[in-house]
């Protein structure tokens, strides 16, 4: 199997700047074993003004059969001979791709000491594959290339034999791409969808996989309009571990819409701990103020809006007045916690019915939250930043529009009478800001006036005579006409 990389350049940027990317000399031709054969590098030509470097991928068929144990294609027990005699040799996938990672290691991941600036900058790149077995035509090699940046993707069917062409196309093409791009970000597309496009694994797909396709797919992979066709074949198939990238790919996804790390996103959960407050009776005061609140409104299907680790999912399980609940948060971490604390994988069916934990972000709009009766958000509000709030109040009061919305924060007026919180500090790292109750008072009044909802109070722990309570609750209802409207929509 064989694969070429060409760029163009000047005597001021030569084009065999491409040996220093790609750490192989142009005047040289090398050779490195892998686990299936004997690939080689070597430059067909290298001057200023253009640069290919080959990239050819002995394979041994009897290795092959050797480490895959007869599994993969042609592996049936009735077909061995297919198992020696098979495409594996001569057309692009899974093994190429190891290939690259193994000589191009470097390369894939835009390291290089000699040129920073250039393994940083875009070259003139063509790529050229002469067998690509693509399990979906070209219409499904430029449908995953096309939107990657190349202004050329050219898919040419291989005919089965040019002698006779009443025979058709064979199942193969002929790649050829063409573009401005990093040579990093060239060669991580082609490791991942290369496999994807022959649709065949050469070995076992481990959950590490899963990590490989987030690493090359970084950058370019969370956006792309066919990722659940490509997470779905490169990890061939295993849906646990295709539901598991698509959830941290779409954590990526919400992270980058909102200009912010993963890290910073995925922060709900501390693992080593047990974020519920100290001490206890505060977070179960409130979560009872909640239940209350909730069967006062005659709620029984309730959304928990940043459920966290799903405290208030259990607390809610408890009562079968509350026939359907579900859990929405940001942090993929925060809800396998909360999967775990709930011990779904062993939840009766009947119970399990009740519940779901999705991820989503509260400031955009969902669809799927539309309809229910109320939405708890219990201490969410203060961990936004000022200017995201107006988005999360349109997303849960404009679009999904419960009836009912309880919303609880900290009164940081009660902040003094923390003994062992410093003055000025937040009561949580990650607490973007706390309202006094006259600021949360004016903000939840204003939020009720543009959405057609009336707003009442609750003080929820110790209401303290100077400085009120620890946690401050609203609770929102909408009003009658509001309702009325609501309803007739619906109908």
């Amino acid at each position: 199997m064989f694969l070429t990389i060409s760029t163009t350049g000047n005597p001021e940027r030569p084009a065999t700047d491409l040996g220093f990317l790609l750490h192989k000399h142009p005047e040289k031709a090398q050779t490195y074993s892998t686990s299936h054969g004997t690939a080689h590098v070597f430059y067909p030509e290298a001057s200023a003004e253009r640069c290919t470097a080959a990239l050819l991928l002995e394979v041994d068929p009897v290795a092959l059969v050797r480490r895959g144990k007869g599994k993969g294609r042609g592996g049936a027990p009735d077909a061995a001979l297919a198992q020696y005699v098979n495409d594996r040799p001569y057309a692009a996938s899974s093994l190429l791709s190891v290939a690259m990672s193994t000589v191009f290691k470097s390369a894939l991941s835009g390291t290089c000491r000699a040129m920073p600036e250039r393994a940083e900058g875009t070259l003139p790149l063509r790529i050229e594959v002469p067998a690509l077995p693509a399990r979906g035509g070209a219409d499904l090699v430029r449908a995953l290339f096309g939107p990657l940046g190349w202004s050329r993707v050219d898919a040419v069917a291989v005919p089965l034999d040019e002698r006779f062409p009443e025979w058709g196309d064979s199942r193969y093409v002929r790649l050829v791409l063409e573009g401005e791009l990093r040579l990093a970000d060239a060669l991580r597309q082609l490791y991942v969808l290369l496999p994807v496009l022959d649709d065949a694994k050469h070995y076992w797909v481990s959950p590490d996989e899963v990590d490989k396709l987030l690493r090359a797919g970084e950058g370019w992979l969370a956006d792309h309009p066919e990722q659940k066709l490509i997470t779905s074949r490169y990890l061939a198939r295993r849906w646990g571990l295709t539901r598991q990238a698509m959830e941290r790919l779409e954590l990526v996804r919400l992270a980058e819409s909102d200009d912010l790390d993963v890290e910073s996103v995925d922060n709900a959960v501390d693992e080593t701990a047990d974020t519920e407050e100290r001490p206890v009776p505060l977070a179960e005061q409130r979560r009872t103020a909640i239940l209350a609140a909730l069967t006062g409104a005659g709620a029984s299907r309730v959304l928990d809006l940043g459920c966290g680790q799903g405290q208030l999912v259990q607390a809610l399980l408890k009562d079968v007045r509350f026939t359907e609940i579900v859990g929405v948060d940001v942090s993929m971490r925060a809800l396998t916690v909360a999967s775990r604390r709930l011990k779904l994988d062993r939840m009766g069916e009947r119970q399990a019915a009740r519940v779901t934990l999705q991820q989503g972000s509260l400031t955009y709009t969902d669809k799927r939250l539309k309809g229910y009766d109320a939405a708890v958000l219990s201490e969410v509000i203060e961990h936004l930043d000022l200017p995201r709030l107006p988005a999360l109040e349109y997303a849960v009061f404009g679009s999904a529009r419960p009836r009912t919305v309880l919303v609880t924060t900290p009164n940081v007026e009660y902040n003094v009478r923390w003994e062992t919180l410093p003055a000025g500090h937040v009561r949580h790292g990650d607490h973007r800001f706390e309202w006094t109750r006259a600021e949360f008072r004016d903000w939840a009044g204003e939020v009720a006036r543009r959405h057609g909802y009336g707003v009442e109070f609750v003080p929820v722990g110790t209401d303290d005579p100077e400085v009120g309570p620890p946690t401050q609750m609203a609770v929102f209802t909408m009003t009658a006409a509001d309702e009325k409207e609501k309803e007739a929509k619906a109908a």
